[in-house]
């Protein structure tokens, strides 16, 4: 699999920050996955997901970032991070 395109501008939407907060992601974490994405994939046209596998209290986590990139600058929707990383990295093909 070729290396996830970066999103380097970007702007966080209100319920963005709103659901960070509440699941305890700070800012630099998303703006990490944002800039160095291990997987970048559409979710439905003009909406994709960036996301990374982090190590997180003995845990390894996938955070996923959802992005609307059919605007200007592209928003971050919603985060979150999940220990079901099967269920959503995508296998190389």
């Amino acid at each position: 699999m070729p290396p996830a395109e970066p999103i380097r501008e970007y702007v966080f939407t209100a319920h963005a920050t709103t659901e960070m907060a509440r699941r305890g992601l700070d800012e630099e974490l998303i703006r990490e996955v944002l800039a160095q994405p291990e997987q970048r994939l559409p979710v439905r046209p003009g909406r994709d997901v960036l996301q990374s596998r982090r190590e997180m209290e003995g845990v390894t986590y996938l955070i996923r970032v959802f992005v609307d990139v059919d605007r200007s600058p592209p928003e971050v929707v919603t985060a979150y991070r999940t220990s079901k990383v099967d269920k959503y990295w995508r296998k190389e093909t």
